[in-house]
């Protein structure tokens, strides 16, 4: 199949408006508050220990890895509902704000607008999330690790592990984007499915095997560098190869952009609804 360049100019262009809402208007305030919640934290928990001292399983690299793959787990909260906030309101948004039609006037096909509203949503939830998860691993690695975080980070893996966190916080961006993206096209009221699929992804642990991999958690847990256990009540499954985990998330934000795309070329823009 055949791209117009023509397209490519356009997705350009709705990339930089829609980026330029994403990042600076009043809309970004939730997205830059979710994101700083986990450095908020380590700085918390940074200052508690300096002043009361740090449990010795905590200390050096072994307790650092442990601890961190431990709070990673939390961080996903976070991205999930700032994902909820960024990719439902990139047409709900511009329903409530009556400006949609301006993009439905523009000699722009509705495909193109998808893509391009899809992908500055991406773009802002990773920038915002990925930087949070550096600064997160930075700051708790580096003070739990002391005067041996430079070793660790070179030769012992650390830098290794940032990079598969930092990964897997991306590809949630993609999985969760994708999953709302489709819901804020179909559904007029966001709050309901949001909270359903936030149920759905909670429970996860207790879901039969099958049932598992219908959820974007169950792929993101694969990748962490450092799994975790589940507890004792979480039903067991074999985690999925990063060989077919992330392309699965790729193939699944591809089918559901295939039919946002297709939803998008019937709808009709009633802002009294």
């Amino acid at each position: 199949m055949r791209i117009d360049p023509l397209w490519i100019r356009q997705v350009r262009g709705v990339l930089r408006l829609e980026l330029r809402k994403n990042l600076l208007s009043g809309r970004a305030l939730p997205i830059y508050l979710l994101g700083l919640l986990p450095v908020l934290g380590a700085t918390m928990f940074v200052l508690v220990n300096m002043a009361f001292g740090t449990p010795e399983d905590l200390q050096g690299q072994s307790g650092a890895t442990l601890f961190f793959a431990i709070v990673f787990q939390p961080t996903l909260g976070t991205l999930y509902f700032g994902c909820v906030w960024i990719f439902m309101n990139l047409f709900r948004g511009e329903v409530l704000d009556r400006s949609l039609h301006y993009y439905f006037l523009a000699p722009i096909r509705r495909e193109v607008l998808v893509a391009g509203k899809f992908i500055s949503g991406w773009a802002t939830a990773t920038l915002v999330f990925c930087s949070s998860t550096v600064v997160f691993y930075l700051m708790l690695n580096g003070f739990l690790t002391g005067p041996k975080f430079a070793e660790f980070m070179l030769r012992d893996g650390g830098l290794g592990q940032l990079v598969g966190y930092t990964g897997v916080t991306a590809l949630g961006c993609l999985g969760y984007g994708a999953v709302f993206l489709i819901a804020g096209l179909f559904l007029k009221n966001p709050v309901v499915p949001a909270l359903v699929i936030l149920l759905w992804e909670s429970i996860n642990f207790l879901l039969p095997a099958a049932l598992k991999k219908v959820s974007v958690i169950f792929y993101l847990q694969s990748l962490l560098p450092v799994p975790v256990s589940e507890g004792p009540f979480a039903v067991m499954a074999a985690p999925t190869s990063p060989w077919l985990a992330v392309p699965g998330l790729l193939i699944f934000s591809a089918v559901v952009l295939v039919a946002a795309a297709l939803r998008i070329r019937k709808m009709e823009i009633a802002y009294a609804d």
